[in-house]
């Protein structure tokens, strides 16, 4: 099947039910990002250190697969100048809708996160890229993407999903059982039976999700020419995933392009 066409419409979805990463930032946030105390996330729930920031006074910043009126509308109101870049249009129009709103200058892109032919060559200062590779079935070409259209010394700051959760029997963990079912790469599309599929996904409009390795995930990074200066874990609430009471279930990395790097 097509699936970066199932997901942008699955978004889309998600966006008419309220998903949590769809909810535009208030006001009252653009406010304070305009005043300079401003905060982002790409993980769940552990804002993002500023130190890994570069200054961000007219910075060319790319907000990738980031739409949904959040991270870019607050960079925006804290100085930098925003493109987001997104397969999903409706999540596309939450930016436009709090740019409108709040008066920033926000540019909107529709497409693939792999594909970024949009854009030329270091084009940006600094990306920033949500917990969002996991819905495509290759990130290789994501990171090899976003070092090209990224400047000599940019900032590429990318949220990932440790694949260890996906291991498990997603329906027995929701209902408190650990039970190891899946190996690593992960992908609904091969390791769901028809009827789950068509269950969990097609009828509840869900995205199809990708739990890929860590190799590609961080050893991806390195391959594609970045420098990894940061690292922190995440985890969602356990009454959200139970294996959260266990292991950090994402992560955040801080990547460098160094200023030497063709």
């Amino acid at each position: 099947m097509d699936i970066r066409n199932y997901n942008r419409s699955a978004w889309d979805a998600q966006v008419k039910r309220q998903n949590p990463w769809t909810v535009p930032v208030t006001s009252e946030q653009i406010a304070s990002a305009r005043a300079g105390n401003w905060e982002i996330v790409l993980t769940p729930i552990l804002p993002v250190p500023r130190d890994w920031f570069p200054p961000l006074a007219d910075m060319p910043t790319l907000c990738l697969a980031s739409g949904g009126g959040q991270q870019g509308p607050i960079l925006a109101a804290a100085g930098a100048r925003v493109t987001v870049f997104d397969q999903s249009p409706r999540q596309l129009a939450q930016d436009r809708h709090v740019a409108d709103r709040d008066g920033l200058a926000i540019t909107t892109v529709e497409g693939d996160m792999a594909d970024l032919s949009a854009f030329d060559d270091g084009q940006f200062g600094l990306i920033v890229h949500p917990v969002s590779n996991i819905f495509v079935p290759d990130i290789l070409p994501v990171w090899r993407e976003a070092f090209r259209v990224l400047r000599p010394g940019g900032v590429l700051l990318a949220g990932l999903s440790n694949p260890v959760q996906y291991i498990f029997d997603y329906q027995r963990m929701i209902n408190g059982e650990l039970v190891v079912r899946h190996a690593i790469p992960y992908s609904d599309l091969h390791d769901l039976s028809p009827q789950e599929r068509e269950t969990m996904l097609i009828e509840q409009e869900e995205p199809f999700i990708f739990g890929h390795s860590l190799q590609d995930q961080i050893g991806g990074q390195l391959a594609a020419g970045f420098v990894l200066t940061g690292f922190l874990d995440d985890r969602t609430p356990r009454e959200e995933m139970l294996i959260s009471e266990y292991i950090a279930t994402y992560a955040a990395t801080r990547a460098l392009k160094l200023p030497t790097a063709a």
